[in-house]
């Protein structure tokens, strides 16, 4: 198995949703088409969105054994997450529950064997390269495949930033319109028809611009990047670097940020006044 390597993502909050009308309610509540995954084995980022189609959750979604569909995403806003679904569940033939056990995420670079007995497998997408998901409950000891190294740490956000992920709590922010952030390619279905937000998010892709968006870096190693603005020739802001990596590759490193509608030239200026400039990678 050269090359896979395992990612330890933590617990995860889990709504399980059952009924005749699962599908169906949940494709209004989500920018992602739930048809893709019923019946497969493969789980898909969605957003959740206001009528502004601006971003409340980013959530993954897959259909388990039993057929039921999984909502699932970080412990921390699960109340609000299930608060946000059920407003609007009135008539539908729908039960959307909190799992009443936790569970704990791990992602594989690549494909692999079969998981063990308790393990649910899912083809994913997480760090732009195919992997596969394993999913089982915090309670439950699972034996990984020795061969597989964990990948964590600076090499995990290295990657994440060199591939272009955006992440909760740097690039994506509730607020954010999601293709600002370049989700419109892995969480968008612009087929299925309407879902909340979905007439403003169908307007963007029809008029092909946004007032920012997310962009990849490349500064020289020696540089001391940050967090923090960008700005243009004239010293006006341009933008804002949001990640920076913490490894250098050759002599450069690379950075997320979101670029201005206009920007050209782009630079980044460090605590000692010099500016720097930035190339879009």
């Amino acid at each position: 198995m050269s090359g896979i390597r395992r990612i330890g993502l933590g617990t995860q909050a889990l709504l399980v949703c059952r009924g005749p009308d699962a599908v169906r309610f949940l494709n209004g509540q989500l920018t992602q088409d739930l048809r893709r995954v019923t019946g497969t084995e493969i789980s898909l980022p969605s957003c959740v969105t206001d009528a502004k189609g601006r971003l409340q959750f980013r959530v993954t979604v897959m259909e388990a054994n039993d057929g039921e569909l999984w909502v699932a995403g970080p412990p921390d806003p699960s109340a609000d997450l299930f608060a946000r679904l059920t407003r609007y569940l009135i008539a539908d033939d729908v039960e959307i529950a909190e799992s009443p056990e936790k569970y704990l995420l791990v992602h594989f670079t690549g494909p692999i064997p079969p998981p063990p007995q308790g393990v649910l497998a899912r083809r994913s997408n997480r760090f732009g390269i195919p992997g596969t998901d394993w999913w089982f409950p915090s309670s439950q000891a699972v034996d990984f495949p020795d061969d597989i190294p964990l990948l964590e740490g600076d090499e995990l956000e290295a990657l994440r930033i060199t591939n272009s992920i955006p992440a909760w709590g740097r690039e994506l922010i509730e607020g954010l319109l999601p293709p600002e952030a370049l989700l419109e390619a892995t969480d968008i279905s612009y087929q299925k028809g309407c879902y909340i937000g979905q007439e403003v998010i169908s307007r963007i892709k029809s008029a092909g611009k946004v007032n920012k968006r997310l962009t990849r870096f490349w500064i020289d190693a020696g540089i001391p990047l940050a967090v923090g603005p960008l700005e243009n020739a004239q010293g006006g802001l341009a933008g804002e670097i949001t990640s920076v990596s913490p490894l250098a590759v050759g002599k450069g490193r690379h950075a997320l940020g979101f670029v201005k509608r206009g920007a050209s030239e782009l630079f980044f200026r460090t605590p000692d006044g010099e500016l720097h400039p930035i190339e879009v990678a």
